[in-house]
């Protein structure tokens, strides 16, 4: 079966019938892969509640989530201590990790007071990772600002992100840079920000962009963030543009033992939900059929 065979199941309703057929054997004698497979709430699930959230992850085989800003979940920084207990109790009791708060936190702008008001939203989110029991907060940037030399901007993110790592440090938890970003989603320029940043809190979220390949492999830039590395977005992994079954292998060669998290540029209704997860996971096991890398 092909990968979009696969996902077309999906669309038919065929879910049941797909998925004894996709296995995630390894060659012989192989080690299974340590990495685990959760979800991003963007955009896949922005519009189910946290209870349709967690069921559906128990359903269809997901270990892990990273609620993201903004949506139905509500898991946000002016929450309630009561609601916060609340939320990390759901997790628990459901065997599901909440493994990371998704926010919009940017340190690139120019002006000073932005970032600084970035700084401080991320200081609340830390706060509130700790309570949930999250063990990181996503943060990113999201441009290199026109007629800027990019070293300045490099500079500016990094000084932010050292700031946010000891807020992280107080709480317990980890911050997570995304490669994101027209100009900073290029691998070389998140290096730079977190070589310069060098805060052990403080680390790269791999997001499977296209700048991430060059001549048909992501070896070169993994290699040059691997280690950063703390956690992992997958997008649509039927793409037969980005070598997923290299990066499986990578993860695995190199002992990453943490989340790929599913990141779809579509929203997905909750009836559909369980479907759509089972069928993704399916592929994601087959993608780790490790090849020699």
């Amino acid at each position: 079966m092909t990968r979009r065979e696969l996902i077309g199941a999906v669309v038919t309703g065929a879910a049941a019938t797909v998925m004894p057929s996709v296995g995630g054997a390894q060659r012989p004698g192989a080690e299974k892969p340590r990495f685990r497979l959760g979800t991003v709430t963007y955009n896949i699930a922005r519009d189910w509640d946290l209870p349709t959230l967690i069921a559906h992850c128990r359903a269809s085989g997901f270990q892990g989530v990273e609620l993201r800003t903004t949506h139905r979940h509500g898991v946000e920084p002016d929450i309630s201590k009561e609601h916060r207990r609340e939320v990390r109790q759901h997790f628990a009791d459901a065997g599901v990790t909440l493994w990371g708060l998704g926010t919009v936190c940017e340190f690139h702008s120019p002006d000073a007071a932005q970032v600084a008001q970035n700084v401080e939203a991320c200081r609340r989110w830390c706060a509130l990772a700790a309570d949930v029991g999250a063990t990181g907060v996503k943060v990113r940037p999201n441009a290199l600002p026109p007629g800027e030399p990019v070293e300045k901007t490099v500079e500016r993110i990094a000084q932010a992100l050292r700031i946010c790592g000891q807020a992280a440090r107080d709480h317990g938890v980890e911050i997570w840079l995304e490669v994101h970003g027209t100009g900073t989603a290029h691998p070389p320029v998140i290096r730079d920000i977190l070589a310069q940043c060098a805060h052990p809190q403080v680390g790269v979220c791999w997001n499977s962009n296209p700048q991430d390949v060059l001549d048909g492999s992501v070896r070169t830039y993994f290699d040059l963030l691997r280690p950063y590395l703390k956690s992992c977005h997958i997008n649509d992994l039927w793409n037969d543009r980005y070598p997923y079954r290299e990066l499986f292998a990578l993860l695995h060669a190199t002992g990453y033992d943490r989340f790929t998290l599913c990141e779809v540029g579509r929203s997905i209704c909750p009836e559909s939900g369980v479907p759509f997860m089972q069928c993704y996971r399916g592929l994601w096991q087959e993608l780790q059929r490790i090849p020699a890398v």
